[in-house]
């Protein structure tokens, strides 16, 4: 496997937008090792309780991109979520929704995981509809957002809110893994994989010296070391963690196994 040498570390200027972060924030931007479980919108309170308490987990992944999910329904769960006390990570339909992400936090999310990123404007975007001003441009409104009743007025709402939710960027291609230190902008919470996609744009890259997914992992890991933005790796079932532990990945996200 690829050991990293000859990583390009001239840009460590991730995570640093954001002063003072609080709760999984914070522990993201200091390495911390956070656990996180992938599950259905449909998942009812119970089942919900049981993962969490199973890892146990400090947040819970749902997925808009490859699984029917309307509003109602990613509103439904967040509630459901809040009330238990669980952090919702929540990727969006497509890269191109980057500018909704404002709207989708407006229904209860706390993060948001916007897939295939490959340009800095998709960064650009994503920062500016996820930010409150002065950071970005996020609009004020949604009952349902994630701290409302606790925070009334807009000003001290935007200010806890930049604070606190995560921002991820999925890089799924070659191209987006050896421009992973461009992409980590200030803001950026964490980097996501996409192994199969990424798999997929390997095969389209036989004579890069990045030949398998983890290869591209440790090259990551490398490349943002110092920066403040964490790698997160879906690796499906827990007898993977300590492979990718030692990897320099700190946010590992499994299926549910209950």
């Amino acid at each position: 496997m690829w050991t990293g040498e000859g990583v390009d570390r001239t840009r460590k200027q991730g995570g640093l937008m954001i002063p003072n972060p609080i709760g999984l924030k914070k522990r993201m931007r200091e390495g911390q090792q956070i656990l996180g479980a992938s599950l259905s919108a449909d998942t009812d309170s119970d089942r919900i309780r049981a993962v969490v308490d199973s890892g146990p987990y400090e947040f819970i992944s749902v997925d808009s991109q490859h699984s029917a999910l309307s509003e109602k329904r990613l509103l439904s769960f967040c509630g459901l979520c809040n009330n238990l006390g669980v952090f919702v990570q929540f990727r969006i339909k497509h890269t191109r929704n980057a500018y909704l992400i404002g709207n989708y936090l407006d229904l209860g999310p706390c993060g948001v995981e916007v897939p295939q990123t490959e340009l800095d404007e998709t960064v650009v975007e994503s920062l500016k509809s996820f930010y409150f001003p002065p950071e970005g441009g996020r609009s004020f409104g949604g009952r349902a957002r994630q701290g409302a009743a606790d925070h009334l007025d807009p000003v001290d709402y935007g200010a806890w809110w930049n604070t606190y939710g995560i921002l991820w960027m999925q890089i799924e291609s070659v191209e987006a893994v050896t421009r992973a230190h461009i992409l980590a902008k200030p803001g950026v919470d964490c980097l996501s994989f996409g192994p199969t996609d990424l798999m997929f744009s390997l095969k389209g890259h036989p004579n890069h010296h990045l030949k398998t997914v983890d290869d591209c992992v440790a090259y990551v890991a490398r490349s943002l070391e110092g920066t403040g933005v964490s790698v997160c790796h879906r690796i499906g079932s827990s007898e993977n963690r300590q492979k990718f532990v030692d990897m320099g990945v700190t946010v590992l996200l499994e299926s549910a196994s209950i």
